[in-house]
């Protein structure tokens, strides 16, 4: 579905991802992880054409390059980014309709019922603006615009990112639920969430994939993923539960 190969992206002289080979197939949730500054955002932005880049980027076979960002989304490639970006002058459910803008009729898109049922704590603040949300509640409204867009392939960017641990696990069981029906590519700092919710996963440091794996595979190699990351391994343990 998502093929990655030798990309790059720069910024001036700096070079933010150095050169990756990455793969979604099909059904397939991968996520990519690493520290702050390792190029995660920047492969998602060259993905979804937010960023210019060199190599190749096909998704479902098409030349990303002959995509605008507006034909990507109308083809099935959603990205929601970090920081959530909802409309605050519009209420949630006006947030969600305009995810439907986007899917061009796909019969497989979830259903703004479907949404409410997903996030059951959006459903009594549908006419609340998003201005007024937590940061909890937005990433929910973030995440259900996309999925009304009938993404083919979901991108998402730092889903926990400012939540806390309590919001943080609510948020990734909901995932585990859309990974069921919608492929997705997850970039994300908490490595324990990621890996419970991935199939597969990639280690990017210094924007070069360093390490990759099953999920499995990397939950048992947890330590040199932790040293990879600049973390402690008890700090990493902490986090899995919550109470970090």
């Amino acid at each position: 579905m998502l093929e990655l190969r030798g990309v790059e992206v720069s910024y001036g002289a700096v070079e933010a991802v150095r050169g990756i080979d990455l793969d979604v197939l099909e059904g397939e949730v991968v996520a990519l992880i690493g520290p702050n500054g390792a190029g995660k955002t920047s492969t998602l932005r060259a993905i979804s054409g937010l960023t210019g880049f060199r190599g190749s980027i096909r998704f479902d076979g098409i030349d990303c390059r002959r995509l605008s960002v507006q034909g990507a989304a109308r083809r099935g490639l959603i990205h929601v980014p970090e920081g959530r970006r909802v409309f605050t002058t519009l209420t949630v459910h006006e947030n969600l309709l305009v995810g439907t803008t986007a899917r061009r009729g796909r019969a497989d898109a979830y259903s703004l019922d479907e949404v409410y049922e997903l996030f059951s704590g959006l459903a009594p603040l549908r006419r609340r603006l998003g201005g007024a949300l937590s940061g909890g509640e937005q990433q929910m409204v973030a995440i259900g615009r996309a999925l009304v867009a009938g993404p083919r392939l979901l991108l998402l960017d730092e889903p926990s990112l400012g939540l806390a641990p309590k919001v943080a696990r609510s948020l990734f069981a909901a995932l585990r639920k859309i990974a069921v029906r919608t492929p997705l590519l997850l970039v994300e700092q908490n490595t324990v969430m990621a890996l419970k919710v991935c199939s597969r996963a990639s280690v990017i440091v210094n924007g070069r994939i360093v390490l990759e794996g099953s999920a499995a595979e990397l939950a048992d190699r947890q330590t040199l993923v932790a040293s990879y990351l600049g973390e402690e391994p008890a700090v990493a343990a902490v986090t899995s539960d919550g109470s970090g």
